[in-house]
């Protein structure tokens, strides 16, 4: 049977008109030469700074530097196959992670992969690593504290919800504590926390997470992990990774707390790919953008106006300096984007005051809008009192003797310094601080020798847990300081200063 032309036709113009096909684009280039983790790529006219590039074998890279016949590209992934000839692509993305609920609970690495051996995340969301920090018309003033748990931070130097407080000193001073102790202590509250871990050991990392676990922090947590086995790619991308996955809690009018740990060694792997993309070196031979390195990533932090939504996003900073030196080029850049720094001391450290805040060079620049009215009305003379303690200890060293006043101004810097001092992973619930720090500042501890300051202050959180729970219950949900308060409070010292044979 002949099939006519006309039929041939038919059938051809039929299958034209369902013929459907994607338009795929792709900026195609070839690998030059590649050393040291660096990509140097000829024919990728169209990238975008920030761009994910894909190279053979399923390893992408990151494009930072754009030059006029050819781009400089990180690898993120194992390079040694990658050879020159080789064939690379744009992907028209900027790098994003996945962010969500979906990851509270887990770790991920700096590209918001699992890592943790429980499958998938199960999330459908992704955002953008780099964004731009919300306007001053989108934000709120800082007027929500975020509870740490700890009496000398919580009392003197607090931390309001959509601050940026910096927390500084040598290593081995206790600064990862202050982070851990203030995660856990979010326990049954509206926080949500991400751990990000820079250039630390996995074992470190290891250690954090059993910690966490173990004192049921993990449920509202997200670590991010960036080791120092891995590429500085990764190491440079893991903060903006974290920040990323807080934002969308504070987006979606939830608040987060993003810890980074720590901005020294972010700087440290900025300045590695810097120098092997080329850029000309500066002070220290850190290139000359590092100070928007770390600005950009810390504006993002804000409490937004409840026209947009209302959330909020807490940025804790870890700076470690060298001999206490504060004044180095990139402990001096972050102070001066933070509003405030916790700065811990190795000689306070030794000496056994733990955690070891200096008081003198540390400060809140948010101050009493970040604390409940009982706390501020109680521990406003507390810094004061310190400040001046720490001066005339200074000179009683060289005194022969001392008048009155002066005695009895030194034994209560002393009685205030036992009483801040405090075991890590024991937060200490606000009202309990309330009426600790009132039993300080009013003169209620002059009568307990030094060396019972500890024993007096666990015994007097027994007390109030058992014998005046209506009182703190009402101190942290009413948040109001007056005559009757203040009455209650001093009852209760009174009271159990006479049951412990303290005289009052």
């Amino acid at each position: 049977m002949a099939i006519s032309s006309k039929e041939i036709s038919e059938v051809i113009k039929q299958r034209l008109r369902d013929f459907e096909a994607d338009v795929v684009t792709a900026n195609v280039g070839r690998v030059v030469s590649v050393s040291d983790g660096i990509a140097q790529i000829y024919g990728l006219s169209d990238a975008m700074a920030g761009e994910l590039i894909q190279f053979p074998g399923d390893v992408y890279g990151l494009a930072l530097n754009l030059e006029e016949d050819q781009v400089r590209v990180v690898v993120m992934g194992p390079y040694e196959h990658i050879q020159e000839g080789d064939e690379v692509r744009t992907t028209g993305r900027i790098v994003e992670v996945p962010v969500g609920p979906e990851l509270l609970g887990r770790t991920v690495n700096a590209l918001g992969q699992p890592i943790d051996d429980r499958g998938p995340l199960g999330t459908t969301r992704t955002s953008p690593v780099e964004r731009i920090a919300p306007g001053v018309i989108t934000r709120e003033r800082v007027n929500q504290p975020v509870q740490t748990g700890i009496m000398a931070v919580d009392a003197m130097i607090p931390i309001g919800r959509g601050q940026r407080e910096l927390i500084i000193g040598d290593r081995q001073t206790g600064k990862t504590a202050i982070l851990l102790d203030t995660i856990i202590n979010q326990r049954g509250k509206d926080l949500y926390c991400v751990y990000v871990a820079i250039g630390q050991n996995a074992a470190s990392v290891a250690r954090v997470r059993a910690t966490l676990e173990e004192h049921g922090a993990l449920d509202y947590t997200v670590i991010v992990a960036a080791t120092a086995s891995e590429p500085a790619a990764l190491n440079y991308l893991a903060p903006y990774t974290g920040c990323a996955i807080g934002e969308y809690f504070r987006d979606n009018g939830q608040d987060a707390l993003v810890c980074y740990d720590d901005l020294t060694k972010h700087a440290w792997a900025y300045r590695e790919l810097s120098l092997t993309l080329r850029r000309p070196p500066g002070r220290e031979a850190y290139p000359g953008d590092v100070f928007y390195l770390h600005s950009r990533l810390l504006e993002r932090a804000a409490k937004l106006n409840p026209g947009h939504g209302g959330g909020s996003l807490t940025a804790l900073p870890v700076i470690e300096t060298q001999a206490n030196d504060i004044s180095a080029y990139i402990p001096t850049n972050v102070i001066s984007i933070t509003d405030g720094q916790i700065y811990l001391e190795t000689d306070l450290f030794n000496a056994g005051q733990r955690p070891a805040i200096n008081v003198g060079n540390s400060v809140s620049r948010v101050g009493g809008d970040a604390q409940i009215e009982p706390l501020r009305k109680t521990a406003g003379q507390m810094k004061l009192d310190l400040g001046q303690y720490r001066e005339l200890a200074a000179f009683a060293a060289f005194a022969a003797d001392l008048d009155p006043a002066t005695r009895r101004q030194l034994d209560r810097g002393q009685r205030l310094t036992e009483l801040l001092k405090q075991d890590q992973f024991e937060p200490v619930q606000v009202g309990v601080q309330v009426c600790t720090v009132y039993a300080g500042t009013r003169g209620l501890l002059d009568r307990v020798p030094i060396e019972r300051i500890k024993e007096w202050k666990d015994g007097f959180a027994r007390f109030l847990a058992a014998e005046r729970r209506e009182l703190i219950e009402g101190i942290e949900r009413d948040r109001r300081w007056n005559e009757e308060v203040e009455v209650a409070v001093r009852d209760a010292i009174v009271t159990y200063n006479r049951t412990s044979g303290v005289e009052v």
